[in-house]
């Protein structure tokens, strides 16, 4: 039994397919095949049904590749051991970020953060918190910056700030006049929100039973796929929209006007950082956090007199 076959059977059974294993592990398919029987033959098991397509897993199968990858982390711990002491930040991280938040804070730490860690390389993904928490869990993404909290077992969140929610609102609408507003104050009829599957679309939904409000009085239905489709929409035609602190920074001096703040408490979103509990590359994380925190305004860091929406 060597590494090599169980990073091998591991591929395998996250593939279910022995030809796209053999080709993410960089070998043929015959010489992956007869390592993975090999390690069978060794063991006395078999990992995998072949007789099935895609490939299933066998029942013992589930236990091995468990435990393989945990010897796979014990092992990648003594190189990151090593690397700490020597005080080198490197390697690859899979970043998954939500799209509500992805146009606005990434631009704000990226350039700094590549050239304070040269020898990282950064791959980042924009999806929606569904297909984030799907892809954390099977190792398609070693990290992700969404919405919090998520109430996963299997997960770590580690806090990054506190973004505040503001009501956008059209010239053309009454009443709206004042600087601060209640949830009470927003007809249902004319909120542009977005689509389906964003999170920030259940938050704001949630956000004093408007969910029960636009099931029994909407009347008109458009579904945007951006906040900044949202914004042109109010911009453009009529209408509010609500959208998050970071999205109101690079407004012009018109647009800002037409921000207006909630009353206390007021809403927030909590955006954190988020891994596997098994996940390793602590100084990668640790590094890209401070990194992240170190480009947002002190305010944000912490949230009082505020109310943190649940996903």
């Amino acid at each position: 039994m060597n590494f090599q076959q169980l990073e091998y059977i591991i591929a395998v059974h996250k593939l279910q397919n022995f030809v796209k294993a053999s080709e993410a592990c960089f070998v043929t398919q015959a010489t992956l095949s007869m390592m993975v029987k090999k390690l069978e033959d060794e063991l006395g098991v078999r990992i995998f049904d072949r007789s099935r397509q895609p490939v299933k897993t066998t029942a013992i199968g589930e236990k091995i590749v468990a435990q393989a990858r945990k010897i796979l982390a014990e092992s990648a711990k003594l190189k990151e051991l090593i690397d700490d002491e020597k005080g080198i930040v490197h390697g690859e991280l899979r970043i998954g970020i939500i799209p509500t938040l992805a146009p606005y804070l990434l631009p704000l730490f990226l350039k700094h953060f590549l050239r304070d860690f040269p020898l990282v390389k950064l791959i980042i993904n924009e999806f929606t918190t569904d297909v984030i928490l799907h892809k954390l869990k099977s190792g398609d993404l070693d990290a992700a910056i969404l919405a919090t909290p998520l109430h996963e077992h299997s997960l770590h969140e580690q806090v990054l700030f506190y973004e505040s929610y503001y009501l956008y609102v059209g010239n053309r609408e009454k009443g709206f006049d004042k600087q601060f507003v209640l949830s009470k104050d927003i007809d249902i009829n004319r909120l542009w929100l977005l689509e389906e599957g964003h999170c920030m679309r259940a938050q704001i939904l949630n956000f004093c039973s408007l969910k029960k409000q636009k099931e029994a009085e909407e009347q008109f239905h458009y579904n945007a796929g951006s906040i900044e489709t949202l914004k042109n929409m109010v911009d453009t035609s009529f209408g509010m929209t609500i959208i998050p602190e970071l999205a109101t920074h690079n407004m012009t001096g018109a647009q800002k006007k037409r921000l207006r703040s909630f009353k206390n408490p007021i809403p927030v979103r909590e955006i954190s950082l988020v891994t596997h509990r098994e996940f390793l590359k602590v100084t990668l994380i640790h590094s890209l956090r401070q990194s992240i925190m170190a480009v947002i305004p002190p305010h944000m860091l912490q949230h009082k007199q505020s109310t943190v929406l649940g996903i």
